[in-house]
């Protein structure tokens, strides 16, 4: 059809997606072209860590105050693995890998890649992008990071994680909506109720709220306390709680302030 758009995608490595969208009206595809830059994920305040959720606890501080905190433990890993620059690669990012497995476990392409860096089989990796390239400067391939140099007790931290998969659950528990009546001949208890208008337009609008998988998507809560910081067990205890269940991975990384290093 001569009124449908002409769709090219024109891939550019690192972070930035462009797409360009012509018009076959007869108008100029030059005048008529724009592009739209898509970022797949923002930049962070600084090089962040993974940690594994070991579960929450009742922390005293030193005024006498009982407050909740979550236990993040720090398994084997944490190690760059690799240092991205907008020379190289069109942005800066410092790519972390986490948790050491046995060379089974990891795919071929990885395991090179991370022998390449000089680095152990590690099952997670992930890239921490910087606005700032002197920070880049920084780090090295291979470089073990330090918890004790990167977080201190009063610190702020952005921790990121899965949240816990709750399964195929109705619309009230996901969305919180108002029941029907038990009594009185009710035959609506739980439903759902309407979906949509009737005859005009005589569908259902996209994005209605209805029953469906709730939870397992990725959450970050922002500007947590660090509490401590345990060198010797190798942990860190943030105020609050944290997304998903005990054994879930988390990335930690210093908190965004606007204004400030944002």
């Amino acid at each position: 059809m001569q009124r449908c758009l002409a769709f090219k995608s024109g891939f550019v490595s690192g972070h930035n997606a462009s797409l360009r969208v012509s018009s076959s009206r007869g108008t100029p595809a030059a005048a008529s072209r724009r592009q739209v830059v898509v970022q797949a994920r923002q930049a962070e305040a600084g090089v962040g860590i993974f940690g594994t959720k070991a579960g929450m606890m009742t922390y005293f501080t030193e005024e006498g105050a009982a407050v909740p905190a979550t236990v993040i433990a720090l398994e084997e890993g944490n190690t760059v693995t690799m240092v991205k620059t907008q020379a190289t690669d069109g942005y800066d990012a410092v790519q972390v890998g986490y948790k050491v497995v046995p060379e089974r476990k990891v795919r071929k392409p990885e395991l090179g890649h991370l022998k390449k860096a000089g680095c152990l089989p590690m099952k997670h990796l992930r890239e921490f992008k910087l606005v700032d390239s002197a920070k880049v400067a920084e780090y090295q391939p291979g470089q073990q990071l330090d918890i004790a140099e990167m977080f201190k007790a009063g610190d702020n931290v952005d921790v990121a994680g899965t949240s816990v998969g709750k399964g195929f659950q109705g619309t009230i528990k996901r969305y919180g909506m108002k029941r029907g009546a038990m009594t009185h001949g009710s035959k609506s208890h739980r439903e759902h109720g309407s979906t949509g208008p009737g005859t005009s337009p005589g569908r259902t609008f996209p994005g209605l709220k209805m029953a469906g998988h709730m939870g397992a998507k990725r959450r970050k809560c922002r500007s947590l306390q660090v509490l401590k910081v345990d060198t010797e067990r190798n942990a860190i205890v943030v105020k609050g709680s944290v997304p998903g269940k005990a054994g879930n991975i988390l990335e930690i990384a210093p908190a965004k302030v606007v204004g400030v290093n944002c």
